[in-house]
């Protein structure tokens, strides 16, 4: 069983929000991206993975567990970090830690005290006295301490500074020097995930637009750059996105040795970012910019 996670025509359905047919699989051993804009689905389906909410059809499998079934099970070997704080405010570092450990039969506390030094973590200081970052680094220091299989993380870097940022992209990294582990990383930050993940999942208006390794879809994408003459006398077979503004364009097209082939030498043609993938696969495809 080489599959940590697999999601298998998940459905959620809302009044004013569905999530359709969701597909995602995830191996021993690597880092999914999960992207997408806000308002997309990213959340909904990782609180339908930690089951709490119930989906409406599908399957979620998790170590080859159902993930309703074996609930308790599961969560046993899953580490989750949030956006959000989700600790008590009044409690100490120390004082949360006590409450949260008993929970987990192969809590580290050695491996706690490890992280503790390396994050310069407070035992003493009240949750509610915390920077985002120190809150961040100890509901990491939580999810690393009983040895978890599998992380799962819900915009874990958001509104942290670039230096906390790039320390926890780091751990994560280490993590994955256990061939057995796995991380589902959820973000908008994408800059981040050209960093570390193995896989990209992008997901927009409750649908999985794509799912396949970070490098192939770097290598089959590209930025193309030209003005409006260059743009009307050729194909628009390729173009997934276009930018247009008074003075040229700027498309992402896929298949990219065809672009190469196709438009001729006076274009601009760039190795694109996640950013821009999710950017333009997202987006309306012609969107015109106004110059002033």
């Amino acid at each position: 069983m080489n599959k940590i996670l697999e999601i298998t025509n998940l459905s959620k359905n809302y009044k004013d929000f569905s999530l359709k047919g969701i597909n995602i699989s995830l191996e021993k051993g690597y880092i999914m991206g999960f992207i997408g804009p806000n308002g997309s689905g990213k959340s909904t389906t990782i609180k339908l993975i930690m089951n709490l909410i119930k989906k409406d059809s599908g399957r979620i499998n998790i170590f080859g567990l159902d993930n309703e079934e074996n609930n308790l099970s599961i969560k046993e070997r899953v580490g989750f970090v949030y956006d959000e704080n989700h600790f008590y405010e009044e409690l100490s570092v120390k004082e949360m830690k006590d409450v949260v450990s008993p929970f987990y039969t192969r809590w580290d506390e050695k491996i706690f005290k490890r992280y503790v030094k390396d994050f310069q973590l407070p035992l003493e200081k009240k949750i509610k006295h915390l920077s985002k970052g120190m809150k961040m680094k100890f509901s990491l220091a939580i999810a690393l301490s009983h040895h978890a299989d599998l992380l799962i993380m819900d915009e874990p870097t958001s509104g942290l500074d670039p230096l906390i940022r790039s320390e926890l992209l780091d751990v994560l990294q280490s993590q994955m020097q256990d061939e057995n582990k796995s991380i589902f990383f959820s973000t908008h930050i994408t800059s981040d995930l050209d960093k570390i993940a193995d896989y990209i999942t992008l997901i927009h208006n409750g649908q999985i637009i794509l799912s396949k390794t970070k490098d192939d879809l770097l290598e089959e994408h590209c930025i193309v750059k030209g003005n409006k003459e260059q743009l009307n006398n050729n194909s628009h077979g390729n173009i997934i996105g276009l930018k247009q503004n008074d003075f040229g364009f700027e498309a992402l097209c896929k298949n990219k040795k065809d672009v190469i082939k196709q438009y001729d030498d006076s274009l601009i043609i760039e190795k694109p970012t996640l950013e821009d993938i999710m950017v333009f696969y997202t987006r309306r495809s012609d969107h015109h910019v106004s110059s002033y």
